[in-house]
């Protein structure tokens, strides 16, 4: 197929297909995926061989947000019976984190829910942060705590923290459809903020939100402008008490496929498959690993993932290998002048940028002849309720962790 052979030269030379190019991945049919899924997958070995870079997630603080985001289990007005929990002591999430770091997480990332931290938060973090590292001084520490304020973010990375997440989630668009109570600037301002103080920025989205093919391209290239390290991939997780519960758009074969797009777009970022693989790619998550190149380990903030053990014998059992502490997730050119994989690029290029040129990021049709016709509508999925379990272990309960 000529859009794949296009893709995957472009992907090696870490140059952007065009948003033709994008749409055709996401247009093609049931019967071309493994094609697509075996042609992107080179371009996810060339830059990270078959390492999986596994990520551990602490939820410090649950529930009770004041933001109304469409999709959360913990926003304004949820009826979800969620864990509902204030601000986890320091040595309660340093536990909690030795837990993934035992399950081989090489980055624990520390969550809480609300609109953004307040300077006392911040502190919060930090001791927290501190305390993670006096356990597991390699460990990678990833902060999601929302929306930043002008220099927290620089106060969080001199207390140890190597990255910061914010998802833009789904485009600029149709952002207001999803989220009142701020807007896609403010969450472009906080990914702008981490960067500009040296923390590792983390930034994705979260697919099956009953967007368009043209929604997942302009957030994938968004964030291919924004250059984050690292694009966590959501499948949303349809929870009884939010407003989305009953969506229910995806398909194995469309999260492959978006999945896919999202590796030509940004070839040599870290691409993460986050919440919902187990919901969404079921008994096809091994044919992920081909796409994506780091996993979240064990459970989520609020709903229950796939035992850890099954996780690290799926990947096995896929020919794949557990990135090593001492390993450094990105490819050279986009590795930290700080070591392990974290920090603001030396060379400051986008997303996959090819360097000294312009990434070819314009219109126009791919080589070999005109864009691939549609594909027939997908079929609709049936909405798989029983896999949709809600966290009763872990951080906030008296129960062991899964991980």
């Amino acid at each position: 197929m000529d859009l794949l052979n296009t893709l995957v030269d472009k992907g090696l030379r870490r140059e952007s297909p065009t948003r033709e190019e994008a749409l055709a991945v996401l247009a093609t049919s049931d019967d071309d995926v493994l094609d697509v899924v075996a042609a992107a997958g080179k371009v996810r070995r060339h830059w990270f061989g078959r390492r999986v870079k596994l990520n551990y997630l602490v939820n410090l603080k649950s529930g009770l947000c004041p933001e109304d985001c469409s999709y959360c289990s913990q926003r304004l007005g949820s009826k979800a019976e969620i864990l509902k929990y204030t601000w986890l002591k320091p040595d309660q999430a340093s536990a909690a984190a030795a837990a993934g770091v035992s399950g081989g997480a090489k980055r624990v990332c520390l969550v809480a829910s609300g609109r953004g931290p307040t300077d006392r938060d911040v502190d919060r973090v930090s001791d927290t942060i501190k305390a993670i590292k006096e356990q597991n001084e390699s460990v990678e520490v990833c902060a999601c705590l929302g929306l930043l304020s002008d220099g927290q973010a620089e106060r969080l990375r001199e207390a140890g923290a190597d990255a910061y997440n914010h998802n833009l989630n789904t485009s600029e668009s149709t952002y207001g459809d999803i989220t009142t109570t701020h807007t896609y600037a403010d969450r472009v301002d906080t990914v702008t903020k981490a960067h500009a103080a040296g923390l590792s920025a983390c930034s994705g989205l979260i697919a099956g939100m009953g967007e368009s093919d043209e929604d997942l391209v302009d957030v994938v290239f968004s964030l291919r402008e924004l250059d984050p390290d690292s694009v966590p991939v959501n499948f949303l997780i349809p929870m009884e008490g939010t407003p989305l519960a009953k969506e229910w758009h995806l398909t194995p074969q469309r999260c492959l496929r978006i999945l896919a797009m999202t590796r030509f777009v940004c070839p040599d970022v870290e691409v993460r498959i986050a919440g919902g693989r187990e919901v969404h790619l079921r008994t096809m998550q091994p044919l992920a690993l081909h796409l994506a190149n780091s996993i979240f380990l064990g459970d989520y903030l609020t709903s229950e993932g796939q035992a850890g053990h099954t996780d690290l014998e799926m990947i096995a059992d896929a020919g794949f290998e557990v990135e090593g502490a001492g390993e450094v997730t990105l490819p050279e050119h986009r590795a930290s002048v700080r070591g392990g994989g974290c920090g603001s690029h030396e060379d400051g290029g986008g997303c996959g940028s090819h360097e000294g040129a312009d990434g070819d990021a314009g219109c126009g049709s791919h080589a070999g002849g005109g864009v691939c016709a549609p594909a027939p509508a997908a079929r609709a999925e049936e909405p798989r309720t029983d896999l949709v379990a809600v966290r009763r272990r872990g951080a906030g309960t008296d129960l062991a962790p899964n991980a």
